[in-house]
């Protein structure tokens, strides 16, 4: 995810009403949570921000105590909807607070009259974080391609997070920091809410609904991963799905296959020439390095890309180029997709955190079969990532999905690579009547965003007719069904002179 089970750089990767806008500039005071003033990256509104504490362990109530950051953007109406929407971030590992500025665009319709609540996961933000910041963005493309220097940083993170005051890693799951969400919400003073949750947060929705269904008004599940998924296992089984659906669209389109006319065999003869010494620039400081492309690197930096189709866009030419033995463009376009050496945003120690607890143990139990050319290295980095890490205690109910009494709106890319539409429509069926699964056509990772999706969503949240709500999803989202995948990039010296549109639709 991140907005999906992504792993981080180490594995190459949304009831009594609050005050009135008017009142907004004080802070306001409910039971265990102050709100004051304040202002987040990337958000035109003004914003209030408080602090609930929690017990690091739920079963020590007068324990350890963690701060719990939320952030609150007030709805704009003077007389607001009295059911808030509360975002669930991605990762797992990303910080909902820091994701604002991309939620309030999101939202903007909904925050006319719902506020928007924003809370920081455990271990992520600023909510008792979970960080491991031994990578720095200039660090030898060597020494971060070396599984043992990266395995090594990995249990120094481990340690070092063990050893501050809320360093028991075993309560990091997804059910705990649900229980923390439903604090906040009483906190908070409101009765039912409506969810959206992105990639990871989809999880953490359906946990939330599974634990406190009732609170429940709408749930809207962007890029569904279910927590029965085994994430290890699906990140090969979905990510070959997606390169060879782009390979077969080149194959399929005129203008790709002309430009491209041998990109599946090219692929196969870059796969079968690793490992291999190849130059690249580190993405930072743009010094060539001399590294060893092993197989798992090379799959693992192809895999971003498919995430955006906008970004795999740019594959068949790099694939090209790598089978002529210039792998800058290919190896590059995967990291520029993972944050240019900057890294997603993700606190590694909550993502494996959640991760070891909940997938790893699964994975015998997994029926997905590595992808061809994907193989098993995720599953393997992950296996011996979660070797020595502790896992949290997980109630065998979290694995359960039982039909649902509050509409669900249920959102896939046809093209994702991680949370493609077959995990979404399992998890529907499951659901029962009251969820509706819309797939967008010619879409990645992630689709809640995109242009008349985002009114989708509105009306589906806003809609007071619950029935109505379900039956007119799929009908808005035909405004996504022209949506073409963005043509093949082309070189520098045979780009059309004419619009994109003239090279044809697909890549």
């Amino acid at each position: 995810m991140c907005n999906s089970a992504t792993a981080p750089a180490l594995a190459v990767p949304l009831l009594a009403c609050l005050p009135a806008p008017a009142e907004a500039a004080g802070a306001a005071t409910l039971p265990g949570l102050s709100l004051q003033p304040c202002r987040l990256k990337g958000v035109e509104v003004g914003a209030r921000c408080g602090v609930l504490k929690r017990p690091l362990d739920p079963s020590k109530p007068d324990g350890v105590q963690i701060d719990l950051h939320v952030a609150v953007l007030p709805a704009v109406a003077r007389n607001p909807k009295p059911d808030p929407v509360f975002f669930l971030a991605g990762g797992p590992g990303q910080s909902a607070i820091e994701l604002a500025g991309t939620v309030q665009r999101i939202t903007a319709r909904l925050l006319n009259r719902r506020d928007i609540v924003l809370v920081d996961q455990r271990g992520t933000g600023d909510s008792a974080p979970l960080r491991c910041d031994d990578q720095a963005p200039t660090r030898s493309l060597r020494d971060s391609a070396d599984p043992a220097q990266e395995a090594a940083l990995l249990v120094r993170c481990r340690e070092r997070l063990q050893k501050l005051p809320y360093g028991d890693l075993r309560q990091f799951t997804t059910p705990i920091a649900m229980a923390d969400l439903e604090a906040v919400r009483k906190a908070l003073g409101y009765g039912q809410i409506n969810l959206m949750g992105g990639s990871y947060g989809t999880r953490a929705g359906l946990d939330y609904l599974r634990q406190f269904p009732q609170q429940v008004r709408r749930l809207v599940l962007d890029g569904v991963a279910p927590p029965d998924m085994v994430l290890p296992l699906s990140f090969s089984t979905d990510a070959q799905a997606a390169l060879d659906a782009l390979f077969g669209d080149c194959e399929r389109n005129a203008a790709c296959h002309a430009q491209y006319p041998a990109l599946r065999s090219q692929w196969q003869q870059i796969l079968a020439s690793l490992p291999r010494e190849v130059t690249l620039p580190q993405p930072m400081t743009g010094r060539e390095e001399k590294v060893t492309l092993t197989r798992d690197m090379l799959t693992g930096v192809v895999r971003l890309p498919l995430y955006a189709p906008w970004l795999a866009a740019g594959l068949p030419l790099a694939v090209q180029e790598a089978s002529e033995g210039r792998f800058a463009g290919l190896v590059g376009l995967g990291l520029g997709a993972a944050g240019g050496g900057r890294g997603l945003g993700i606190a590694s120690g909550m993502h494996f955190s959640v991760v070891c607890a909940e997938d790893v143990p699964r994975m015998p139990l997994g029926t997905d079969k590595p992808g061809a050319d994907f193989g098993d290295g995720q599953a393997r980095m992950y296996q011996r990532a979660c070797t020595d890490w502790p896992r949290g205690e997980l109630p065998p109910a979290f694995y359960e999905i039982h039909p649902s009494t509050a509409p669900v709106l249920l959102l896939s890319g046809a093209f994702d690579p991680v949370t493609p539409p077959r995990h979404a429509a399992r998890v529907a069926k499951a659901l029962g009547p009251q969820a509706v699964h819309v797939v967008v056509p010619n879409s990645g990772h992630g689709v809640m965003a995109q242009g008349c999706m985002r009114d989708v969503v509105y009306r589906f949240i806003n809609q007071d007719d619950a029935a109505k709500a379900l039956a007119d999803a799929p009908k808005d989202a035909g405004c996504t069904r022209l949506l073409p995948r963005p043509p093949a990039l082309l070189p520098l010296q045979q780009a059309p002179a004419t619009s994109p549109a003239a090279s044809g639709a697909a890549s």
